[in-house]
């Protein structure tokens, strides 16, 4: 007979091995919000997790989820991200290619893209300055396409100022 693989299996692996590094223990919290983080493919901040974990089981507290994601970005299985309204996102990062963000400042939605071509004008950049880059964040605020429509006129913000941002997650 053949053994199913278990859902999450490699990231589990690797959250345990990092957590016994560091002189941690592996408990079913862990293991709970790792699934759940791993079940949604949304940028969540930590109460967003929070939110959904709270859902299936009431005894996990809003502290565990925070030091559990600063765990999983440790471990290299979550990355921190941040979209301008002054809080913090999760996203995969294990196993998931590079990409950069566009994020709508009408209704929130934030748009994953790659494009080939700005990474190689970024490595050109970098080149002619002498600069070896380690990582980069590429964000784009602006209207989406569904907002254009359901706007008569889109405003811009005068140079210089911060977009007003609204992120939309699975929680709103």
């Amino acid at each position: 007979m053949v053994r199913k693989k278990a859902k999450f299996e490699v990231e589990k692996g690797i959250l345990l091995e990092h957590i016994q590094k560091a002189g941690l223990r592996r408990t079913s919290q862990r293991d709970l919000i790792l699934e759940i983080f791993l079940g949604t493919e949304d940028h969540l901040t930590s109460e967003d997790l929070y939110s959904l974990v709270h859902k299936k089981d009431p005894s996990v507290g809003l502290t565990t989820v925070y030091r559990t994601l600063k765990l999983l970005t440790e471990a290299g299985l979550a990355r921190e991200v941040g979209f301008g309204d002054g809080k913090t996102y999760y996203e995969h990062h294990y196993n998931h290619e590079h990409h950069d963000h566009m994020i709508c400042t009408e209704c929130g939605r934030v748009i994953e893209f790659f494009s080939p071509d700005i990474e190689a004008l970024q490595d050109e950049m970098a080149s002619n300055f002498g600069f070896r880059p380690t990582h980069h964040s590429l964000r784009m605020w602006g209207v989406c396409a569904d907002c254009q429509v359901n706007t008569a006129e889109s405003q811009s913000a005068p140079s210089g100022a911060q977009p007003r941002v609204r992120v939309k997650t699975a929680i709103n």
